[in-house]
């Protein structure tokens, strides 16, 4: 058996491996490293996969955060809404374009932003929303669209944890993540769901003159070759990145069934353990499971890690520290009194392995482990 891993690529690339390689070879041989046609063909086949008018491939998932940011419009002052439960990087943009980052509270049971907390949050000066698909769930976007609509806000979604997800609204239409907002973004590092082999992103809109500046700003601001209209920036999705992501879409849903599989033998091993919670369904979502993120109750979460990594088995935090408390953002607007449910989570959740090559036998050996852990102390 081969040992456990957090992600393994390499066995889902050796299933693969034949398409992937001569794909590889065909950019070489062809020498259209930028832009060239694999690029052009991924943006057609991922538009139909997430049935958007536009997707505009870039370098990276933080890039596709800070462009969408900059086709907007945003200037400094202006206030971005996100949820203080996620990676930085959603953060990190708003700060580096000198917009005002305002951290919100998240709901302890989905980790996805609390609609009230955001509602809530809103100034004179709020000019968008940054909600996040945590972990491979939809944010309740009903709620965020009719807060966008009723204040006149700009949604980003930041996809990068949940491309292929669906979310469905009330009246039963059906939008996969990333395409509900003005602009979504996503990420294709190798880790994610949907991951080449280096960096990736892109960002999706069914807005027209949106999808021209976002264009635009992603090749140096410009209209046509050396006429820049736009500040813009360097970011570009190369070749052979797309060639693979394009061998890998087809496989997408596939990745998606084997990770709510690995996700429901989790589910049934721990369900009825008193120390440890399961991840919540939301019922207007579903889970792709770019994680498996169990809440622990009454236990040293640091011990149980500790614990599994001594016996072959990984485990991870995401997130060890809100990002109120990270040096780059701390600011005294925030108070740890209005994030109860975001340091609670900071605290208590850990993240099992969780990739499309887990076999029966590794999960056997994961949960027997987790559940040993309540008995050594």
């Amino acid at each position: 058996m081969k040992d456990i891993q957090m992600v393994d690529l390499l066995g889902q690339y050796e299933k693969i491996k034949t398409g992937i390689d001569e794909a590889i070879l065909s950019v070489v041989q062809s020498s259209q490293y930028i832009n060239g046609p694999e690029v052009k063909g991924f943006q057609k086949d991922l538009e139909d996969y997430l049935d958007v008018k536009h997707v505009i491939p870039c370098a990276n998932g933080t890039d596709a955060l800070q462009i969408a940011m900059m086709a907007l419009g945003l200037k400094p002052g202006d206030e971005v809404i996100t949820a203080n439960f996620t990676y930085v990087a959603t953060v990190e943009v708003i700060g580096l374009l000198n917009l005002t980052p305002v951290l919100v509270e998240v709901n302890p049971d989905t980790f996805n932003i609390d609609t009230v907390s955001l509602e809530n949050a809103i100034t004179s000066n709020t000019k968008a929303i940054v909600p996040v698909h945590l972990y491979g769930q939809c944010a309740n976007m009903e709620e965020v669209m009719r807060i966008a609509k009723q204040y006149n806000l700009f949604v980003i979604e930041d996809t990068a944890q949940a491309i292929g997800a669906d979310y469905t609204f009330s009246n039963g239409e059906s939008k996969k993540a990333g395409t509900i907002g003005n602009i979504g973004t996503t990420s294709f590092f190798p880790s994610k769901n949907l991951g080449c082999y280096g960096d990736g992103g892109a960002m999706f809109t069914n807005d027209d003159e949106l999808a021209k500046k976002l264009k635009m700003i992603a090749n140096h601001g410009q209209s046509t070759q050396y006429y820049h209209d736009e500040i813009g920036v360097n970011s570009r999705l190369d070749s052979i990145q797309a060639a693979v992501l394009r061998k890998k879409l087809p496989h997408l849903n596939t990745y998606i069934e084997s990770r709510n599989k690995a996700a429901t033998y989790y589910d049934n091993a721990f369900s009825e353990l008193d120390w440890l919670t399961i991840p919540a369904r939301d019922s207007k979502s579903t889970h792709v499971f770019h994680q498996y993120t169990l809440k622990t109750k009454g236990i040293n979460r640091d011990e149980l890690r500790s614990y599994l990594s001594e016996n072959g088995v990984p485990a991870m935090v995401y997130y060890p520290l809100p990002l109120h408390k990270q040096k780059a953002y701390k600011d005294s607007r925030y108070d740890s009194v209005d994030f109860s449910n975001t340091e609670a989570l900071n605290e208590s959740v850990i993240s099992l392995p969780m990739h499309t090559e887990l076999s029966d036998e590794h999960l056997e050996i994961i949960t027997k482990t987790v559940k040993e852990f309540k008995n050594k102390i």
